[in-house]
């Protein structure tokens, strides 16, 4: 948590002068359609006590609404289905802490960044067989779960494995969810993720899940829209705002600090 505390509050103190109420542009009750995966607490996840749709990205956007005066819906999607969906304007916006990439922007609009996280290595609670990246890759048992296209695939290749992205040793889920239950059952042996998401899941594992070795980076996470697309500018405004009147920040307490899934 002490990892998420310093990424998060440096992101809540980071703006300059503020934005204040009268600046926001007024929408009109414009509705937005937003694409979700619902599989990555803190950000998004169904709560299992209620089966609701919840995390820190849903209470920002219903903060960027009331900041714009919009109609904010969510459509389920897959994480491999979603940047094309948005590229072809199926929907209006996407979000599910999606990594700010020179490659994405090709095809996708981003919002300015409203978080940064470093990425860290996900493993059981009692795994003593290694305890950095250099260690997981000098065995060749060991496996890793990412989903395809993802930051943590290509830094999984990378950073820790040797550079062959049809290497043998990581395991692909659709979901990041499907991910970590294989490392809870035994399947793989790690998961490399960004802070936040491990963070989460290491608070409701109830020590079945740490992390371990050092941080491998960082990424800023923005929301993504089709591109040429006229929301970027208004969204960017409401982050702003919420940057520097202390929102986001409050945020990032809740969600951070005092987040354990379930309650």
């Amino acid at each position: 948590m002490k990892f998420v505390l310093s990424c998060a509050l440096a992101f809540g103190m980071s703006v300059t002068g503020a934005v204040s109420a009268a600046d926001m542009p007024d929408l009109d009750g414009r509705e937005v359609v937003v694409a979700v995966e619902n599989a990555y607490p803190p950000l998004q996840y169904i709560d299992p006590a209620t089966g609701m749709a919840m995390g820190w990205e849903y209470d920002a956007m219903a903060e960027i609404s009331k900041r714009l005066n919009v109609e904010v819906s969510y459509e389920n999607i897959s994480w491999d289905a979603m940047i094309p969906a948005v590229a072809e304007g199926q929907f209006d916006m996407g979000m599910t802490g999606i990594t700010i990439r020179e490659d994405r922007a090709e095809i996708v609009d981003f919002s300015d960044s409203y978080m940064r996280s470093e990425m860290v290595m996900l493993v059981r609670g009692g795994e003593e067989r290694f305890s950095d990246a250099a260690g997981f890759a000098a065995d060749p048992d060991l496996l890793m779960a990412a989903q395809p296209g993802t930051t943590p695939f290509y830094v999984g290749v990378y950073d820790v494995l040797d550079g062959d992205e049809a290497t043998p040793r990581i395991r692909l889920f659709e979901t990041f969810g499907a991910g970590v239950q294989a490392l809870r059952t035994g399947d793989v042996d790690l998961v490399l993720t960004d802070g936040t998401a491990g963070a989460g899941y290491v608070a409701a594992s109830d020590g079945a899940l740490k992390s371990v070795g050092e941080k491998l980076g960082a990424e800023d996470f923005g929301f993504i829209f089709p591109k040429g697309s006229d929301l970027v500018a208004p969204i960017n405004a409401a982050i702003a705002g919420m940057k520097a009147d202390g929102t986001i920040e409050a945020l990032n307490k809740k969600w951070f600090l005092d987040f354990k899934m379930g309650e």
